[in-house]
């Protein structure tokens, strides 16, 4: 390890040193074009114009010379150092805009930033990458003094890269910085040691995080779009150079397109799982269409850890894995077990989603903040300071039966067998008209445990309290009934981040405190039992000796005429 640093170091050292000749033999401007593929914020880009950035939840001023400013979040300083604001800028299309772009470039040129960050492999990648995309936006109708400065620098950025492979920083990060490796190679294509650089490493980085069923090994949607994004650029420069693209970058895309589709929601967005937003329904409509041209929606996906029921209209996504393992575990949250739903082009119950800023981003994380049960106010899942996953479930059963277009799902983890000493079980029931789904949650233990199921609804839901043990669901034009029994019912406040702020919204929660729970078996808010399953499925036995077991039933229908009184 201490050697590959101490190469490592040499090879970056020699990446920054003067070029020869003091870079007259540079070609004059990149010998092929290499084309930015997605839409920039024109609103967004009119504020940049004007001397303001908002970047992952925070705003700063910003122009020449402010690259390193002490104020700037981490996460902010990324964007800002990535570039990637350029096709904010070009959305706008103005001369104005073209100018802010081409002097914040300069001044970049001549006063680079000092900060570490702007010195990882990703972050370079995808700002050689930004550059060369808007490179006849704000470079070609510039000064020949300024694209000689642009195309020297584009390649000691090229180098750099080079110098700095494999990339240390896991997760699609990596990817980018690839693709900034091949851009240079693309406008480049004299230099031949950035294209044989690219190939080396290539294949073992995406191998590495993409998954056999085609997931991406951190396990979110909206990563699965990033790396997917990342993968179509590679793609597009590729056909325009006419190479061959890489076998392991061909399969990825095949492989990693049905999953994305399969995780969106009726309305095209995305669901929220594992720190996911919704994101555009236009971007994910334009990453799908540049990655492949089919339109297969994965059925399965074992290695990803999810399940996909689709009955008519109605669509349940359950996260059936484990968290992501180390070092990709940084944005895992505790949300095993977890499930949305969604009815046609509205979603009804929801997790909260992933925090933009660190406090919402730590608070989203726990298992509260998912539609799954929460045993004594604790999570299925812990996390260390370094934000990496220091206790996870163990195990997780799942079993999906399918007969007569209607779904059954038993499902079970130990997450809570090592703070609780209890296992939790799950099973789950879509109706084959996709109208009812009803749910049994079970835990069993060496003692009576106090613990909430939580169901968040999405924004769009109202909840009503009817009066009569259930509560009237109203979306849009949809009416659904709740019923529950083995707990007590409630309606609470929640949180919605399925944007970019954070928005209220109200959960279901059905209560069970140990000295009032109620005797397995009953049935007092007319709820029906799951329907029984299909011949071959493991029922879940009687109670083991020495174990209690706690049970929650509940169930949702809709309802075709809802009369209010």
């Amino acid at each position: 390890m201490a050697l590959t640093r101490i190469m490592r170091g040499m090879r970056v050292s020699l990446a920054r040193l003067p070029l020869f000749g003091d870079g007259k033999y540079l070609p004059a401007a990149p010998v092929h074009n290499v084309r930015d593929l997605w839409p920039g914020n024109s609103a967004a880009g009119a504020r940049m114009a004007r001397g303001s950035l908002t970047w992952a939840g925070y705003t700063h001023p910003v122009g020449p010379g402010q690259w390193d400013s002490p104020e700037f979040e981490p996460a902010f300083r990324e964007g800002l150092l990535s570039f990637r604001w350029l096709r904010d800028l070009r959305a706008v299309g103005t001369d104005a805009a073209r100018l802010k772009a081409r002097a914040l470039v300069d001044d970049w040129l001549h006063h680079p930033s000092q900060s570490p960050m702007a010195l990882e492999c990703g972050v370079i990648g995808a700002r050689v990458a930004a550059w060369l995309g808007h490179y006849d936006f704000f470079a070609a109708s510039a000064s020949d003094a300024f694209r000689q400065r642009l195309m020297a620098r584009i390649l000691v950025e090229g180098r750099m890269i080079a110098a700095l492979m494999p990339p240390e920083q896991p997760g699609w990060q990596g990817l980018a910085a690839l693709k900034g490796l091949l851009a240079v190679a693309v406008a480049m294509p004299e230099y031949t040691g950035f294209l044989t650089r690219y190939r080396r490493y290539i294949d073992n980085v995406v191998e590495s995080q993409i998954l056999p069923d085609g997931w991406h090994i951190e396990r979110s949607p909206e990563v699965q779009l990033r790396a997917l994004r990342e993968l179509a650029e590679m793609r597009a420069m590729m056909q325009a150079v006419q190479h061959a693209l890489p076998h392991s970058v061909a399969l990825a895309l095949d492989k990693m397109s049905p999953v994305l589709r399969a995780m969106r929601h009726g309305d095209g967005g995305l669901a929220l799982f594992n720190g996911s937003h919704e994101r555009s329904t236009a971007l994910i409509d334009m990453v799908l269409s540049q990655a492949t041209r089919t339109r297969v929606v994965a059925s399965a996906m074992p290695d990803g850890g999810f399940v996909r029921m689709q009955a008519v209209r109605s669509l349940l996504l359950v996260d059936v894995g484990i968290p992501a393992p180390a070092p990709f575990d940084h944005n895992a949250h505790a949300g095993t077990l977890s499930f949305e739903f969604s009815c046609a082009r509205q979603r009804l119950i929801v997790n909260c989603g992933g925090g933009v800023l660190p406090a919402w981003q730590e608070a989203l994380r726990q298992t509260a903040a998912h539609s799954v049960v929460t045993v004594e106010g604790m999570s299925s899942a812990e996390f260390g300071e370094d934000g990496t996953v220091r206790r996870r479930p163990a195990h997780v059963g799942v079993e999906h039966a399918v007969a007569e277009g209607a779904h059954w799902l038993n499902l079970s983890h130990d997450g809570y067998h090592a703070s609780a000493g209890a296992t939790y079980y799950r099973r789950l029931y879509l109706a084959a008209d996709g109208e009812i789904l009803r749910g049994e949650e079970t835990l069993e233990g060496e003692r009576e445990l106090a613990f909430a199921l939580r169901l968040h609804l999405h924004p769009s839901v109202m909840a009503v309290d009817a009066l009569d043990g259930s509560i009237l669901l109203t979306a849009g034009e949809q009416h659904w009934r709740f019923r529950a029994e083995g707990g007590v019912v409630s309606i609470e406040e929640s949180v919605y981040s399925g944007g970019q702020v954070p928005c209220r919204t109200l959960q279901l929660v059905v209560q069970v405190e140990p000295a009032a729970r109620t005797a397995e078996g009953g049935h007092e808010a007319g709820v029906e039992p799951a329907a029984p399953p299909p011949q071959g499925s493991t029922p879940l036995g009687d109670v083991p000796p020495g174990k209690v077991r706690q049970v929650v039933r509940w169930g949702l229908k809709r309802e075709k005429l809802l009369l209010l009184t």
